[in-house]
């Protein structure tokens, strides 16, 4: 995938109430910082102007947050009324996701297993922004978190023996594929905040981490894309798979096939059943509990 620019914005899934775009790994969703950099947010309001809204801060309702280096699907709500059921679906963890990624440090033996590492605040000076797992040093309020894993093919990245795995997060912890890979022991290729060092003279050219498949069955509408998968030898010649384990052609089908997660299954009783979203203004409480739930897709901190 090239670098982003202004101009090369993709679109996978579109309709009245929400789009699909395949990311790009070098882009932010948005940014404050004054100087003109792209973002996600620029690409829209260039792409498509009409349907900036005036009524939010960057012009557009994104339903969830990739960071910076993470590339693949993100949906955007066209308008409130789709935002408002799109968070229900994101809160009462209706939503699928699967991602795409590269994993250094040997090969991961077993085919499929499931990760299951509560993920906390990294406290520690100099790591403020990053997270870890439960029973690390400096390791604040850790929540349950769950990944299930599935190997895809064994290869070599730059000469370095390397897995390609398929990544589902059960639960929504900030930086969580990213934080499970390293308790692994196989860091996800490119990742310099849980994986390689700092002081290495060749790094790759990007985080291989890629949101790969994304499904919000809301209640007007199933909002479902599958983006190219970005890992292949004729997109980057640094990889070199050698032996297939699983097929991806398969699992996408199983996605597809797969019932959507019950909401009433490992659901606070807080939760309640999905309704229409209200037309009335949006309360103070409304909104806190709204960027509570945005908070578990926090982005990288400007450097």
């Amino acid at each position: 995938m090239e670098p982003g620019r202004i101009e090369n914005l993709s679109v996978v899934y579109q309709s009245r109430d929400f789009l699909v775009v395949n990311k790009h790994w070098d882009l932010r969703i948005d940014s404050r910082m004054w100087r003109e950099i792209p973002t996600l947010q620029k690409q829209l309001r260039h792409h498509f102007p009409e349907l900036a809204d005036p009524d939010t801060y960057y012009g557009f309702r994104f339903c969830h947050q990739l960071d910076f280096s993470t590339s693949g699907a993100l949906c955007v709500a066209l308008n409130k009324a789709a935002a408002g059921s799109a968070y229900k679906c994101f809160k009462e963890r209706r939503v699928t996701k699967a991602y795409l990624a590269l994993q250094v440090r040997g090969h991961v033996q077993e085919s499929r297993m499931t990760i299951n590492y509560a993920i906390g605040r990294n406290s520690t000076e100099g790591r403020a922004h990053t997270m870890c797992i439960e029973g690390t040093e400096g390791c604040e309020n850790p929540k349950p978190s769950l990944t299930e894993l599935v190997v895809l093919e064994h290869g070599l990245y730059a000469g370095d023996p390397v897995s390609k795995v398929l990544l589902q997060p059960l639960t929504g912890r900030t930086h969580q594929l990213r934080v499970h890979c390293s308790a692994l022991s196989h860091p996800v290729v490119g990742d310099l905040t849980y994986g390689q060092a700092l002081d290495q003279e060749e790094q790759p050219f990007r985080m291989m981490l890629h949101a790969f498949y994304l499904r919000i069955p809301t209640h007007s509408e199933c909002v479902e894309a599958c983006t190219p998968d970005p890992f292949v030898p004729a997109l980057d010649a640094c990889w070199s798979p050698h032996t297939l384990v699983q097929s991806l052609d398969q699992l996408v089908q199983v996605l597809r096939a797969a019932p959507d997660p019950d909401p009433t299954e490992g659901c606070p009783a807080s939760c309640s059943t999905p309704t229409l979203p209200s037309k009335s203004p949006e309360t103070e409480a409304q909104r806190a509990s709204c960027l509570q739930w945005l908070s578990e897709w926090t982005l990288e901190p400007d450097h």
